[in-house]
This record gives C-alpha cells, sequence and structure tokens, in this order.
C-alpha cells in the first residue's frame, strides 16, 4: 500500500487541526486554498518550510534535522530512527512538526517535505554524505594514524559544514607523493573529493569524530538562565531613576533644539557634528545620544520640518509633553520605543556599501524590530517577580536556543541593544522587568502608569540654599517649585539631587519673566530648608534696583527711562546707532528693530533693561522655540502583534477547503464550459444546465475563479439561478460571469 502524501494526510486532519494549522502558519491562508492539494503543495514550498521553522527551538530542529539524515524527505522512516540519532526521545516534538505539517505519517512511516532539505541547508546537523567507502572500516584505527594537522582539519571540518575548498583537492595522488593534510586525508579515503576545489567530510567520520554522536548533548538541553532574586520594589525603584534621567535628558534636548533645530542631512539623519555637540551639552555618549533623539521623533516630539533647508524642529505636542506629569511622559516615550520600527543600535556602524549610518536616517528602519523587543521583554516577564538575569550574554544563549533561526545576523546584537535601552528608559533595571513595564505588556496603560507614578520618588516641597549661591534640590521637585527655580537659576549638575546655581544673569533673566524681588526673597524664604546666606539677598536687591530702569515697548519699539543721564549713556553708546534709536522726549528713545532684538542688543551692551506690557508692567518677550504641527498618527496596536486570523476566517478558509474536496471527489458527467475570450458564443447551454439542476434537486459541480483570480472547485445544490448569480442551498452565490465550466453529479 503506498505512503500517503502530505495531501492525503492533511485530508485526514481534523477541522480543528486544520484550523490549528492555518494559526501557526498564517502564509498557507492567502489566498484560500482550493483544497487540500494546493494547501499541502504550497505549505511544502521551500518559504514555506522556511517560516515555518523561524520559532522553533534547538532541539525541534535537530529532529527535523535528524529527519533529513534519516532520508525522510525521500522515503518513510521511523520515529525509533530518529530517536536514536538525537540520543532522546521525540514524541512530543513529531507531534509538534505534525501539527505545522513538517511532518506527516505514523511513527512507522514518518515524511517530510522534500524541500525542507533547501529551506534547512544542504548539511543537516552540518554532517556530510555517507561514503561507501568507509563501510567496514574501523573508522578508530583510522584515526589513530593521521597526524596533528590532518586531525585539526578534521576537527574543523567535524565541527560543521563539512566541506572546504582547497586547491590541494585537485591532485589526486598516492599517500607516498602527498605532500598537504588536504591530499593525505584524500588519499586515505577520510575526506571525499567533490570537485577540483571541493572536499566533503563523510558522514561517518564527522559523527566519529563527535565522540559517535549527531549532536552534543548539551546543545539539545535549553541552557539555564541565572537570575538574581530582588525585590520587586527595589527592580522599580531603581527603573524609576534611570527613567527620570532620561526623561530629564530629553527635556533639555527638546529646550535646545526650539531655540536652534540641527539640520537634516541631504541623505537623511542627523550629522556627527551636532551628535557630538549634543553628547557634549549633555555630558552623555553618543549612543545615548542617538536614544533620545530617536525617541524624541518616534514619539512625535521632533519632526523633519521638510523647509527647503530642512532642520529637526520639536512638535506641538512638546508643549504638553513639558507640562504633563512625569508618569505620564515616561508612558508616551515607552510606548513609542516598543511600536518603533527602527534599531538605534545600528547607528554609527556601516552600510552594505560601506558608508556610515546616521542617527535618524532610513537605515535604521527595521519593521520587525517591536517584535523582536516584545518577544525579548516576554521572556524577562517569564522570571519570577523581581528576578534578573545576572548576564546579558546568558539571555542572549536562551533566547538563541530557543529560536536559532529567528533574527538574521543581528539576532544576538539585538537582544543586548534592546536590554541597554530598556535599561535606559526604565522599562528594565538589575536585568530584571519592573511592574509598568509588565502592566505595559498587558495592554493595561493607567496600570504602568500607576506602577511609575508609585516608584518615583515623592516630589519635595523645599531646597537647600548653600552660601557659595547653589541650592541643592534633596529630590524630585513639586512642579510649581521646580519651575520657579528654574526661573532664577541654572543646572549646575543633575541626578537623584539636583545642583542649581544662582547668578547675576539667572537672577535678571527671572525678573524678565515678570517676577519681583519680593517674590524671589519670599520663594527662598519659604522654601529653603536652610537659612537664607545673606550673599543671596543682596545679589537679588543689586539686580533688581538696576533692572527695569529701562523700559522697553513697541513703535515698532521704544524706551523709556525717567533717569535722562541713563538715556543720554544709551545714545552714546555703539548700540544705538546700531539700532537706530533716537529720541523723541527727554525720557523716550523710538526704534525701528523689533523690541526683543533692541533688548539683546542693550543687554550684550552691558544695560539691564526690561520689557513692559501696555500697562507698564515687567513681561517675558522670549521666544518659547519653534514649533511643528505634530503629525497625526494612525491607530495604535500592540507592540509587535501580528495580523492573526479570526475564528470566523479560519473556519471559512476550513469551509472552503474542505468544499474543494468534496468536489474533486464527486464524479459528474459530461462538462459544459463557458466560452473563452472576447466574441467568443453564448454561456445559454452553462443556464441551462443549471436551471435544469435547479427544477430537477440536483448537484451540480461547477468551476470558478474567485475576485483574486484563483481557480477553484464546488459542488453545488442550485436554489435558485437568475440576475446574474447562482445561489445555492447554502445562502452561497456565485456570479454566472466567473463560473468557467458546470456538470451535473452523478449519483
Amino acid at each position: 500500500m503506498p505512503e500517503p502524501s502530505l495531501a492525503d494526510w492533511l485530508r485526514q486532519e481534523s477541522d480543528d487541526e486544520l484550523a490549528a494549522l492555518l494559526r501557526t502558519r498564517r502564509d498557507l491562508s492567502t489566498p484560500p486554498p482550493s483544497d487540500t492539494i494546493v494547501l499541502a503543495t504550497r505549505a511544502g514550498t521551500p518559504g514555506s518550510v522556511a517560516r515555518a521553522c523561524e520559532d522553533l527551538d534547538t532541539f525541534t530542529l535537530a529532529v527535523l534535522d535528524a529527519l533529513l539524515l534519516a532520508g525522510a524527505d525521500t522515503g518513510p522512516v521511523t520515529a525509533a530512527e530518529v530517536a536514536r540519532l538525537t540520543g532522546t526521545k521525540v514524541g512530543p516534538t513529531l507531534a509538534r512538526l505534525r501539527a505545522r505539517a513538517l511532518v506527516w505519517g505514523e511513527d512507522d512511516a514518518l515524511r517530510v517535505p522534500p524541500s525542507a532539505r533547501d529551506a534547512l541547508g544542504p548539511f543537516p546537523a552540518g554532517l556530510g554524505a555517507s561514503s561507501s567507502e568507509l563501510a567496514g572500516v574501523d573508522i578508530t584505527a583510522a584515526l589513530a594514524e593521521v597526524g596533528e594537522d590532518e586531525r585539526a582539519l578534521l576537527a574543523t571540518l567535524a565541527a560543521g559544514p563539512p566541506i572546504g575548498r582547497t586547491r590541494d583537492a585537485a591532485a589526486d595522488v598516492s599517500l607516498e607523493r602527498a605532500q598537504t593534510p588536504v591530499q593525505r586525508l584524500l588519499a586515505r579515503g577520510l575526506l571525499l573529493r567533490r570537485d577540483d576545489q571541493t572536499v566533503e567530510l563523510p558522514r561517518e567520520l564527522g559523527i566519529a569524530l563527535r565522540g559517535g554522536s549527531v549532536f552534543d548533548p548539551a546543545s539539545l538541553s535549553e541552557p539555564k538562565l541565572p537570575v538574581h532574586p530582588h525585590q520587586q520594589s527595589t527592580v522599580d525603584k531603581a527603573a524609576a531613576g534611570e527613567a527620570m534621567e532620561f526623561l530629564r535628558q530629553t527635556e533639555t534636548m527638546l529646550r535646545a533644539w526650539s531655540q536652534m533645530p540641527p539640520p537634516v542631512l541631504k541623505s537623511g539623519g542627523l550629522g556627527v557634528r551636532e551628535l557630538k555637540k549634543l553628547a557634549k551639552d549633555l555630558d552623555v555618549g553618543e549612543t545615548r545620544v542617538t536614544l533620545l533623539a530617536e525617541m524624541a521623533v518616534g514619539a512625535g516630539l521632533v519632526a523633519d520640518s521638510e523647509a527647503t533647508t530642512p532642520e529637526w524642529v520639536p512638535t506641538t505636542l512638546t508643549d504638553s509633553w513639558l507640562a504633563s506629569p512625569t508618569a505620564q511622559r515616561w508612558m508616551t516615550i515607552a510606548q513609542a520605543w516598543l511600536e518603533l520600527p527602527r534599531l538605534a543600535g545600528l547607528a554609527g556602524g556601516r552600510d552594505a556599501k560601506d558608508k556610515p549610518i546616521a542617527t535618524l536616517s532610513e537605515d535604521l528602519r527595521r519593521p520587525l524590530a517591536p517584535v523582536s523587543r516584545r518577544r525579548i521583554l516576554l521572556a524577562l516577564a517569564d522570571l519570577p517577580e523581581g528576578a534578573g538575569v545576572k548576564s546579558v550574554d546568558e539571555l542572549v544563549a536562551a533566547l538563541a536556543w530557543r529560536a536559532p533561526r529567528r533574527g538574521g545576523r543581528l539576532r544576538d546584537e539585538t537582544v543586548r541593544w534592546t536590554m541597554a535601552e530598556a535599561s535606559a528608559l526604565g522599562l528594565v533595571a538589575l536585568g530584571g522587568l519592573t511592574t509598568s513595564t509588565r502592566a505595559l505588556l498587558d495592554e493595561d496603560r493607567p496600570g504602568a502608569v500607576a506602577s511609575m507614578l508609585e516608584a518615583l520618588p515623592r516630589p519635595v516641597d523645599h531646597v537647600l540654599v548653600q552660601a557659595d549661591l547653589t541650592v541643592v534640590a534633596p529630590g524630585p521637585l513639586e512642579a510649581e517649585l521646580a519651575a520657579d527655580m528654574t526661573a532664577v537659576a541654572d543646572i549646575e549638575s543633575s541626578g537623584h539631587a539636583t545642583v542649581y546655581r544662582i547668578t547675576e544673569t539667572s537672577v535678571r533673566r527671572a525678573l524678565d519673566t515678570g517676577r519681583t524681588a519680593g517674590e524671589l526673597h519670599h520663594l527662598f524664604t519659604t522654601r529653603s530648608a536652610t537659612p537664607v546666606p545673606q550673599s543671596l539677598t543682596y545679589l537679588i536687591d543689586d539686580v533688581a534696583r538696576r533692572h527695569g530702569r529701562l523700559r522697553g515697548g513697541a513703535a515698532e519699539s521704544f524706551l523709556r527711562c525717567d533717569d535722562a543721564s541713563l538715556l543720554a549713556e544709551v545714545l552714546g553708546n555703539q548700540v544705538a546707532a546700531e539700532y537706530g534709536l533716537r529720541m523723541i522726549a527727554p525720557t523716550v528713545l523710538i526704534s525701528s528693530y523689533p523690541l526683543a532684538e533692541v533688548l539683546d542688543g542693550l543687554r550684550a551692551a552691558g544695560f539691564a533693561p526690561a520689557a513692559e506690557g501696555p500697562d507698564g508692567r515687567v513681561m517675558d518677550i522670549r521666544p518659547s522655540g519653534r514649533r511643528l504641527p505634530a503629525k497625526s498618527r494612525g491607530p495604535r496596536r500592540a507592540p509587535g502583534e501580528p495580523a492573526g486570523l479570526t475564528d470566523d476566517q479560519v473556519g471559512k478558509i476550513v469551509a472552503h477547503v474542505r468544499a474543494g474536496d468534496a468536489a474533486s471527489a464527486r464524479r459528474r458527467g459530461e462538462t459544459v464550459r463557458a466560452p473563452q475570450g472576447v466574441g467568443a458564443g453564448d454561456t445559454s447551454a452553462t443556464l441551462a444546465l443549471l436551471s435544469q439542476a435547479t427544477m430537477d434537486r440536483r448537484e451540480v459541480w461547477i468551476g470558478f475563479v474567485d475576485s483574486r483570480g484563483t481557480a477553484s472547485q464546488r459542488v453545488v445544490r442550485p436554489m435558485r439561478v437568475g440576475g446574474g448569480v447562482l445561489e445555492g442551498h447554502d445562502h452561497e452565490r456565485y456570479p454566472l460571469h466567473r463560473i468557467t465550466s458546470a456538470a451535473l453529479v452523478e449519483d
């Protein structure tokens, strides 16, 4: 009795098993196969087999290699033979391969698609072809006769792949005349000559050099992933600290780019000069700056202006982001990172043409990056709460074992980049996943924000003013206090405790925003946990005494001052000629330049003017920075969410396949075919047959082409023919112009 083909095997599977196959191998369902023959053919193509193997672990792939070694692609093999080659039980693994249609048949007659060898490579398990010349040869004794250089060559080929290219393969010489290791091994029959430049290690010899095993037993078991136990609260707080630092650096970058947007390179991306400048300003490495820039653009906070001279300019989302609470700002960045279809780790490397890859360039785009990130984070989510991996390299090894064919050449580097980025963003700390990240992976955004809020240090409502005019914030400040300190002082160093420095310039800046000397005194008196030094009081009073004596308005602009001698001093300065200042009254000067430019010029000349509004009060006219309209974003999907099939879709595809099988198996009478081509005859014969079948309540076999151009066949019991449509008893409708042939089904 002939062995069943893959199509025969699939035809015998239940509807639930076919549905599971279609969900696992989604490429088989597009377009819907017309019957199991089409389904089996599609499942057996090299590309489909390769995709089905992408998420198989090392042991499952080893079992597939063992099946190929046993010749299951050319004839049936037994499960016992596969178990002998792997050295372990293979029952559950065979069941998994059967569920993916990578193996079919009972345990005494297993088969794999012939294309599996093309998809997995020509050398299963890294072994070469068998050699009939080694039959009956004592391989151990033969190996004992070879020299060290020959054994080293054999060991290299035994590790795989088993072929090597060498010019020594062309010479066919005896052992006595052999001069090189390759020539001696060929003369001994321990290497096979494939052509004049290629040699191959025989399978029997390769197994012997591996200690008699096809596979290293250690490689068939998943490597252990050592972890450090931590309290979950410790992990959360450590991550919150990193998140706060990243958000602070992002804020600094956005404010800098608001004032001076960096240009976009002609080839796209951010230039090396701008990257180094930002790294110096933030006192961080270029890798960190790359991540900051990528996340700002990925979150929609920065965009390409797309002007004649394009620049990277903050968008209108920046203002609302800066005004949001810390936890909400973190959520925006973290969500954007999970969905970012780019690999920031590639920046600074070289592309295929050996050109440097720029930050923010299209060379960093990798559509599958979100899938890889989610897979790595889910591996951490499987660990106990609070547990963190001891080493990223150990995580790399574990993930490589679980899916060695997934990720391509950047597979291991992607894990390292993801862990580094997740740690910088506060999604991972101490090698473990935070509570907020677990909620984020479960699509619980409110829970993620709440968890981050719980982990963040409580805002403090006081500062420590020092005698050297520095102010220490012993933690994150309340929003109002932070705004006041930013207005009156400059950040000198940041971290868990931020150090501010108060200078004459910073005090004048605070007065420029409309704050009075009394308000600044009140700020430090009420908010400082230490006594306010007298030097700070004198500094505020001294700057305030000189500040605002010179007032500016718009004429285009004007200056007014009750002190005529001060106005005379201004008119005698070079700045008066620069900005066209002229006196129109004993206490008033006017200029044709904008007020902001006039005030900047006066300050540069050593004066301390202030701007005033229509009511005479001091006002802040400093520009808030450039902004671009934020681009609309599409509907958000879960990070790495695949386009899966719904139960209804799977059910319809299975029914489609079953209907095609039923049509193929039914006997039919003489077939009436529709005319082909322009100007062909009418379809009266087909309509007559369908009408007769409707009156006689007989089943009819039809061939038709769907809207995708896919031809298939069906058995239908016509209920009505009219209006250009054939309607079946199951309420399916078939346009008559798509029916290519029809025949009555014979009982």
